[in-house]
C-alpha cells in the first residue's frame, strides 16, 4: 500500500522543484525543518524529496545539515561563467577574422555530445552566412569539433559516427588519423563533411596551462576558400588568438 505522505508523479516533481528553488535562492542555507515548515510538508516527505535531489547531485549538505546547491548546479554555473568570459575575450578575434577574410567566424566550446557554438560574427557575404548558434553540430564532422577532439577537450563519442554528407568521416581509424593531422598542423579542416559546399578551418584556444578550452573557426563556401588558402587561414586564426592572449596577459 502506498505511503499517503509520499507524493508521487508530477506532484513529487513539483514539490522537489519548489524545494530546489528555495535552496538556490536562499541567502542562508536552510535546514530540513525550515524547508518542511515553509512548504507545509511532513518532515519525512521533505527528507525523502531532498534525498532524491541529493543523490542526483542537485543539492548537498554542510556540516550543520543545512542544504546547499549540489555539484551539478555549481559545475553548470562555473561552466556558464567561463563561457561568458570566453565570449568577451574572443569577440574581438572573431570580428577581426571576419573583417580580414570576409567570411563567417565562430567560437565554440565542448557541449553535451556535440559542439556548442557560443558566438558568431557574420562575414560580408550573404552566401554561406548560416547562423550556427544553437545548431547540433557533431564533433567529428566539424573543424571546431576536430580541434576539441584532437587536443583532448572532449573524447570521441561512443556509438556510430553519424554521416552528415558522403564526405563525413565515419571510421574511427580514419578519424584518429585525422586528429593526428590536426595536432601536427595546429589547425583542423573540413570540406563538404558537415554540409555540401562548406569549408571550415579552426584552431584551438588554450588556457595558461596549455589545455584547450575552445576553438575558433572561419567558414565559407568552397569557391571562396580553395585548398591553397586553407593553411593561410589556419595560420591567421592561430596568430590572432595568440595576439589576443598576449594583450590580455599584458593588461
Amino acid at each position: 500500500m502506498a505511503n499517503p505522505e509520499l507524493p508521487v508523479g508530477t506532484q513529487a516533481v513539483d514539490r522537489a522543484g519548489s524545494l530546489l528553488i528555495e535552496i538556490l535562492e536562499a541567502t542562508t542555507p536552510p535546514l530540513l525543518t525550515h524547508l518542511a515548515r515553509a512548504h507545509d510538508l511532513p518532515k519525512s516527505t521533505t527528507s525523502r524529496l531532498l534525498g532524491s535531489l541529493e543523490r542526483a547531485g542537485l543539492v548537498t549538505r554542510d556540516r550543520a545539515g543545512a542544504y546547499l546547491p549540489g555539484n551539478v548546479i555549481t559545475r553548470f554555473a562555473r561552466q556558464s561563467n567561463r563561457e561568458v568570459e570566453l565570449t568577451k575575450r574572443m569577440r574581438e578575434v572573431l570580428e577581426t577574422l571576419a573583417k580580414k577574410t570576409g567570411e563567417t567566424t565562430n567560437l565554440a566550446v565542448p557541449g553535451n555530445g556535440h559542439v556548442e557554438m557560443i558566438d558568431q560574427v557574420d562575414g560580408r557575404y550573404l552566401l554561406g552566412a548560416t547562423n550556427w548558434i544553437g545548431a547540433n553540430v557533431p564533433y567529428h564532422c566539424s573543424s571546431l569539433g576536430k580541434v576539441l577532439l584532437a587536443y583532448g577537450a572532449v573524447k570521441i563519442p561512443s556509438g556510430r559516427l553519424v554521416r552528415r554528407t558522403k564526405s563525413s568521416i565515419t571510421s574511427r581509424t580514419k578519424l584518429l588519423a585525422e586528429l593526428e593531422t590536426v595536432r601536427r598542423n595546429g589547425f583542423a579542416v573540413i570540406k563538404n563533411e558537415l554540409e555540401e559546399g562548406l569549408v571550415a578551418v579552426a584552431a584551438p584556444i588554450r588556457e595558461i596551462d596549455g589545455s584547450v578550452i575552445g576553438a575558433i573557426s572561419i567558414s565559407g563556401p568552397t569557391p571562396r576558400i580553395p585548398d591553397n588558402q586553407i593553411a593561410t587561414l589556419g595560420a591567421l586564426i592561430i596568430s590572432e588568438i595568440a595576439l589576443s592572449q598576449q594583450k590580455a596577459g599584458a593588461a
